[in-house]
């Protein structure tokens, strides 16, 4: 009798592991086919961008030096607020977010001209920052995820560089890039593991100003 038991917990046991064993293979599997088709139905991000002029636009916790010929009293340094605007003895809250520095020098123009004659004014960014669709954000599997400011040029080793690397969790040949193109939003694909640990410069991409690169975190 006591056999019998047995060999029934023996045979209900095997058939928990059976299960266990069918469940794990089948979850695996479905795994795969998610990632197949989220991964793999995305296109590699283009080795280069398009040649278009990249004109940077001032963005808030951007530092303005601003120059004012020959009235070294007006020439200063400020910092664009978080609501866009920044103010001088002579320039009350005036609204230098989204503009570049040309367009905002001419606008400083005009209200120095209330006070002073031709007035001629320069105006140059320090501590860029930017507007978010200005900057490069890095979420998940870096060291230091963050937003980065855009360069021109920038590549995706040079983002890598600036966010110290992939963590030992990533699974960097996911990676995707979240791009806007227009009014649409498409994703691309980019190999980070081969590109940072095997040195493989194919997988190096240039960026683009507005860019969420997303490292995802290894399965296994």
């Amino acid at each position: 009798m006591k056999l019998h038991t047995g060999s029934k917990a023996g045979a209900l046991m095997r058939g928990l592991v059976a299960c266990g064993t069918l469940f794990l293979v089948t979850g695996c599997s479905h795994v795969e086919d998610l990632y197949h088709n989220v991964f793999h139905g995305a296109p590699p991000a283009p080795a280069q961008r398009d040649k278009a002029d990249f004109t940077y636009r001032i963005g808030p916790g951007d530092t303005l030096n601003i120059f004012v010929w020959r009235n070294p009293e007006l020439t200063t340094t400020v910092p664009v607020r978080p609501d866009g605007k920044f103010s001088t003895p002579l320039v009350d809250d005036l609204q230098a977010s989204s503009k570049t520095t040309s367009e905002l020098a001419r606008d400083i123009e005009k209200v120095l001209a209330e006070y002073i004659r031709d007035p001629l004014v320069t105006v140059t960014v320090g501590g860029f920052v930017g507007e978010y669709t200005e900057q490069v954000r890095v979420v998940g599997q870096a060291s230091k995820p963050t937003a980065l400011p855009y360069r021109k040029g920038m590549t995706a080793l040079d983002v890598m560089i600036m966010v110290g690397g992939l963590t030992e969790y990533a699974a960097g040949n996911r990676a995707t890039i979240v791009r806007m193109n227009g009014q649409e939003k498409q994703q691309y694909r980019v190999k980070l593991e081969d590109l940072v640990r095997d040195g493989d410069i194919r997988a190096n991409v240039e960026m683009q100003p507005g860019d969420i690169l997303i490292i995802p975190e290894s399965w296994f």
